[in-house]
């Protein structure tokens, strides 16, 4: 699905002129102006999935984020931008039909983000199934010490509790069986990769534009495949446009996505196998080759 056509970037004379006019005399930094007119790059046309590749500094988060503005897309966290953002962003212009109000922008912050508040849970659960060990031998010790009685309950407190050391005196039921069957069961526990990979099929679903900001971090070799298959199909199947910033090998061989190569010069497309960091991972694979 194609709702994003075209973008189209201010050109050096915009530019220039918006630069004229403004007042101040002196100026920190004028980002984003100045970048793209040096790359001869004045317009973007997006397919199903579209990829930004370059090295650092090349423009490739900077185009995800006036995109990401020019469609209003969901922002899960905040990013650095100058005082002159809003003014570059207000000077380019989007082609396309029925913007997805759904739509988002997912950065590797955002889903580094993900995965911490993940281990600060997780650690919790670890912290909560300790108290249930500890429980679990000290209802043991109070039952040979004194008989808990339904009929003493005065409370949903109480009752709760009565539950638990009935529970755990339970003569079927292991230790770690009882704490397994007590601690939260909607709380898993992933490596970071599989968290990482989570964030994404949680976020992606159906009939919007998502923008990836090297989605590559926290994900081992294996979920890269899984990503870029998951990305295809969803594209494929269920409506959904990508516009993604990577250096990834793997992302780069989705196929039929169109690559814009922000290292050269002029911003060309190219095929992946082109691409120098691709060649780079080829070179030294064949120079390793016999060992394989």
């Amino acid at each position: 699905m194609i709702y994003l056509k075209k973008l189209k970037l201010a050109s050096e004379q915009v530019e220039m002129s918006a630069i004229l006019s403004e007042k101040r005399t002196c100026f920190g930094t004028m980002y984003p102006f100045k970048i793209f007119p040096e790359k001869k790059l004045e317009y973007l046309e997006f397919e199903p999935v579209t990829i930004f590749y370059g090295g650092n500094g090349s423009g490739k988060t900077t185009l995800l984020n006036i995109i990401s503005e020019k469609i209003n897309a969901i922002r899960h966290s905040e990013y650095n931008k100058s005082a002159f953002f809003e003014k570059y962003t207000n000077l380019c212009k989007i082609y396309g039909d029925d913007i997805p109000q759904s739509s988002q922008i997912l950065s590797s912050d955002d889903v580094f983000d993900y995965v911490m508040n993940m281990r600060y849970l997780n650690s919790n659960v670890d912290f909560h199934r300790e108290e249930l060990f500890r429980g679990y031998g000290i209802h043991h010790m109070r039952a040979a010490l004194e008989e808990e009685s339904y009929t003493n309950l005065h409370g949903l407190e109480d009752y709760d509790r009565w539950k638990e050391v009935q529970d755990a005196l339970n003569p079927k039921k292991s230790q770690s069986k009882f704490v397994k069957e007590r601690l939260a069961k909607n709380v898993d526990m992933f490596s970071n990769g599989e968290t990482a990979m989570r964030y994404f099929t949680e976020h992606i679903d159906k009939d919007a534009i998502y923008l990836l900001d090297e989605p590559e971090n926290s994900l081992s070799i294996k979920f890269q495949i899984d990503l870029a298959k998951y990305i295809s199909d969803s594209a494929r199947y269920f409506g959904c446009q990508f516009i993604i910033s990577t250096h990834s090998p793997i992302l780069l061989s989705i196929e039929q996505a169109k690559i814009y190569d922000l290292d050269s010069y002029p911003v060309t497309t190219k095929i992946w196998s082109e691409l120098e960091n691709v060649r780079a991972y080829y070179e030294f694979f064949k120079q390793h080759e016999a060992e394989f």
